[in-house]
Parts: structure tokens; sequence; C-alpha cells
């Protein structure tokens, strides 16, 4: 019997352009498990509905026939039909409150939710993410207003001035070419004094982290420890930019100055730590965020920290972007035709753009769109080989007889309308 899966159509913003399973992939699951696809029109969406109609896809309005769906970014409330199954990004596993209306509709109509954040290996590493186009797309946007920010605001120039953003790019592969000339460039004009030396904290070394320094490494590139940051003030150097990493034991600090650093003890318990990362503040032209954070952990840079600097920073790229979150200044999520604010410490406000006195801050939320078909191929790759499993799988039995792949099953937030035993927890939420 032939099964059956519904793609649904994006439509958050119009840069929202990318698709969970690209139609190759799609061909791949009518041919070897018999799975049909019945996905919505797009007039956006970076695969055309002809794409999907030549490899023998349905493409339909209606998703109802299909008992399994899969979509990138939330659903609006009035989408969800009882007792069906959703795979996507639901933003809810912190208890975001701007989600917990759509999850309790989920909850009201008994549908069950596969959240792509969770599908996890044995060691808790994620199997099926975006990071690293967040981590590329962000780093490109961050030197890009970088470029304009020297220009526009120091009256500087600089090779950054001939960076694009990432959407006007297209694939990773035209960004890497470019990124050469610019690098070649920086050996040939040498960088202003303004920011010499400069230097590129990046914190978190994750997925996100690794496609920051994808990017970053094809400048001419020397990665420092944070204990060697002063040092190359010494003789600081124009032909080059640093690099620095960051870990947690960089971040925090235990609050009682009888104990050491134990990272497994830090994320057990948070709250007996501090955050100790102002202490590298002054020696960075731009800090990329790029860690995990939630309400439980001290924040990596405070309204207080930046107010106390004396504003060599220049830039924050937070690709995290957790609203007052890890970077406490980050008070709203930004969209790429309108990337950037500046923060003013001394004045505690924001005003749009980075023509104004402060530290810009980048915080594009849904960053790999600008990058859409390169990540959407990556995406459905890592997603493929899991949704016959899915799809195939009987969810009218009760959730310990439920048979799907425990990396998936570990996802499965909400089952028949209930929090399944690891999330019960958002119930406060709620």
């Amino acid at each position: 019997m032939t099964s059956r899966l519904g793609i649904r159509r994006e439509d958050k913003n119009k840069w929202e352009r990318r698709v969970p399973l690209i139609p190759d992939d799609v061909k791949i699951l009518k041919e070897k498990y018999g799975i049909e696809t019945v996905i919505q029109p797009s007039p956006i969406r970076v695969f055309s509905d002809e794409e999907y109609n030549n490899i023998g896809a349905i493409v339909q309005e209606d998703l109802s026939s299909c008992p399994v769906v899969f979509a990138v970014k939330e659903i609006p409330k009035t989408f969800f039909e009882p007792n069906k199954v959703y795979v996507f990004f639901s933003h809810t596993i912190k208890g975001q409150s701007y989600n917990m209306p759509m999850l309790k509709q989920m909850i009201d109509l008994e549908c069950t939710l596969i959240d792509y954040e969770r599908i996890v290996d044995e060691n808790n590493r994620r199997l099926i993410f975006f990071g690293r186009f967040a981590g590329i797309a962000g780093i490109i946007d961050t030197l890009w207003v970088f470029g304009k920010r020297l220009k526009e605001y120091h009256g500087v120039d600089s090779p950054f001035s001939l960076i694009k953003q990432a959407y006007q790019y297209g694939t990773i592969s035209e960004v890497k070419k470019h990124f050469e000339i610019i690098s070649e460039e920086i050996r040939k004009q040498s960088l202003p004094a303004i920011i010499t030396p400069m230097v590129i904290g990046i914190a978190g070394y994750g997925n996100v982290s690794r496609g920051v320094q994808e990017i970053l490494d094809i400048l001419p590139v020397v990665e420092i420890q944070p204990e060697e940051l002063s040092s190359i003030y010494e003789k600081p150097s124009n032909d080059r930019i640093y690099k620095v990493v960051f870990k947690e034991e960089h971040m925090v600090e235990p609050i009682s100055k009888d104990r050491k650093f134990d990272l497994n003890d830090y994320y057990t318990n948070p709250e007996e730590y501090q955050s100790s990362f102002n202490r590298y503040l002054p020696y960075l032209d731009i800090l990329m965020n790029c860690i995990y954070w939630d309400p439980r952990y001290p924040r990596l840079v405070t309204k207080k920290d930046l107010k106390e600097l004396d504003h060599h920073l220049h830039i924050i790229g937070d690709i995290s972007v957790d609203i007052e979150g890890a970077i406490e200044a980050t008070a709203k999520v930004t969209t790429p035709d309108d990337p950037v604010f500046t923060y003013n410490p001394k004045e505690d406000k924001i005003v749009d753009g980075y023509m104004n006195e402060g530290v810009v801050i980048m915080a594009i939320d849904n960053l790999p769109c600008e990058l859409p078909e390169d990540s959407s191929r990556e995406f459905s790759k890592a997603l493929l080989p899991f949704v016959s499993s899915i799809v195939n799988a009987d969810y009218t039995v009760p959730f310990d007889k439920l048979d799907l792949p425990s990396e998936i099953k570990k996802a499965v937030v909400l089952y028949q309308g209930k929090l399944t035993p690891s999330y019960e927890y958002i119930h406060k939420f709620l």
C-alpha cells in the first residue's frame, strides 16, 4: 500500500524559501519506499512547483489526505487537523511564549509533534539542522555590516566594503570565490588602523560556530587562544585577522570562589555560575554569538558590560537570537532587508541601522533562508533516512509501544495531544 506525506508551504515571511525535502529526495521516497508526496504550491520556494511535478509529486493546496505533514518553520494555529503528525521546528522546548498558543491548539486537536531540534544521537548531538548555514550566513552578514559601518560611519575604506549580504550571493560556492578575492585584498591593502589588530571572537564551538569558521578561514586568519588576546596588542599586525573561539570555561566561573570550573557541574547547576566573559570584550572588534542559551544560564554579554566598555567592540553577530538572552541588548529580531540595529548603552536604547553611536547588532533569526538551495539540500539529505520510519509508524498505539528510531522518538514532544515524559516541563509555560 502506498504511504503518503505532505509538505506545507512556508509562508512565515518573504525570505522563507526553504523546503524540508528537495525534489531529488522526494523521488527517492517514491521509487525506493513507495511514499507519495503531496506538496502545497509556492511562488517563492527555491525549488519550483514544476520541479516537484516532474518527479511525480502531487502539487496541490489540500493536504488533508496526508497523515504526516513536514514543514520547516512554525505552523499557524488554523492549519492543524485532528490526530495528525507534524514534523517541524516548533520553537517550543524553551517554553517560548509566542508559540504556546500554537502548541495548545495541537494539544486540543490531539496532534503529534516531532521537532527537528530534538533529533539527536546517543551523545545528544543534533542530526538534522540548519546550524552550519546559520553560521555561514551570519558571518557574511556581520562582515557586510562591518564594512558598511567602517565606511559610512567612521569614513574608513576597507576590503570588507566589498562584501555583499548572504542572500545576494545565491550559493556557498559563490560566497567562497568572492571571499578569496576579499582575502587577497586584505593582503594587498592591509587593514586600516582603526581595526588593527582585528579580532573576531566566536562564542561556542558547535555546528553554528563551525559554519562561521568555514567562511572566516578563507580570509588571512590566525587563531589564538583567549589568554593570548592582550599580547597581540603589543605588536599589532595589519595583514591578518585574529580568530578566537571561546568555550564554556572562558564564559563563566563559579560564583563561589572556593570552587573550580567543571563542565558537567555547570550544565547540571548553571545557577551556581556567573558570567566572566566581560574580561575579553575590550579586545574584540566583532563578537559572533553561537551558543545555546536558556534562562537558567548566565548571560554572555549584559547591558552593564557594554556600558562599561570603551566601544572598541564594533559589531555583535547574534546568530542565536534569544531576545534579551545571552546578549541582553538583543531587543528584537531583524530580517535580511532590515538586518541590524545599534544599541546605545549610555541611553539604553536601540535605533535601526548602523549609523548611530553604540554597538551594532545583527539579529536575523532565520539566517539559513538567505542560502535556501544549499541549506535545503543538506537538510533534506540528513532527514531522508528517517522519513520512511516517521511516515509508516503506527501512531494509534500507546507512546511506550510507538516504534520509531530512538533518535526520532526522543524528538516526539507531543503524542496524541499529550506532552511526552521528557517534555512535561512545558506544562508550566502553557
